[in-house]
């Protein structure tokens, strides 16, 4: 699956009409996590437009971008905070994140259950995950002048079904983004008020679905048990080739 690449994204969000994106699903983010102090946040894919209002409050505020899209430093002019790794092998250590934002990532990607779990990993126990993608039935994902119109969009019951198939406790689905992607100066200048109005009256054709997710922690459990409950036959020595295993028999 064809990935942007990390300079289309950079210059994306520079344009007017990013700006304007980046600020209406920022919004809704904060409104998803208002409260992250002491906690640790990780963006995965190309989130880093939506990062700062965490470092403010967090512990610590980090970014990952994947080996195929390519990474730019951030923050700009400070210390850098983001690195270019396998979006199947993150180098962070086990239960490590307790915020995990995923923008410019899920829909994109060739390995979506691998990278769901390698996300549980990393995740502590407690954890939440808020993955960000293209909403199917929104204009956006038609627009592929965005990257919001790359790779393969979900419908909030397709995504919710995900989560819960990579053992997660998804919650509802939300929307962002309703503002139409044009260039518009007009249109880009009542952006607040698109977005007000597509939430109250159309909130199926906002620009992004949101889910957050919980870890579910015991979810491996019934499998392990099933493995437990397996007969095994006995190897008989001293017998022909496809004849060599029997059951043991009961004490009469």
């Amino acid at each position: 699956m064809w990935r942007p690449d990390v300079i289309d994204l950079a210059e994306f969000y520079a344009s007017h009409l990013g700006q304007a994106a980046q600020r209406l699903i920022r919004r809704r983010v904060r409104e998803i996590w208002p409260d992250v102090k002491g906690l640790r946040v990780l963006g995965l894919g190309y989130a880093t437009p939506y990062l700062r209002p965490f470092r403010e409050e967090a512990e610590r505020v980090i970014a990952i971008m994947p080996a195929q899209q390519g990474v730019v430093h951030w923050p700009r002019d400070e210390p850098g905070l983001v690195c270019l790794g396998d979006e199947t092998e993150l180098p962070l250590p086990d239960a490590s994140i307790d915020r995990l934002l995923m923008v410019h990532s899920l829909e994109t990607s060739e390995h979506v259950r691998p990278l769901l779990r390698e996300i549980w990993r990393v995740l502590a126990p407690g954890g939440k995950l808020l993955v960000v993608v293209p909403n199917r039935r929104g204009l956006w994902a038609r627009f592929e002048a965005s990257p919001f119109g790359q790779g393969h969009p979900y419908t909030p019951p397709q995504l919710y079904r995900l989560l819960r198939d990579t053992i997660y406790l998804p919650n509802s689905a939300l929307g962002a983004l309703y503002l139409p992607p044009s260039r518009r100066r007009f249109i880009l200048r009542a952006a607040t008020t698109w977005e007000n109005v597509g939430r109250r009256w159309w909130p199926t054709f906002s620009g992004v679905v949101m889910v957050e997710a919980g870890k579910q922690i015991y979810a491996a459990t019934p499998e392990r048990a099933r493995k437990r409950r397996l007969r095994v036959p006995d190897l008989v020595p001293g017998r022909a080739a496809g004849m060599g295993m029997s059951r043991r028999r009961r004490p009469e």
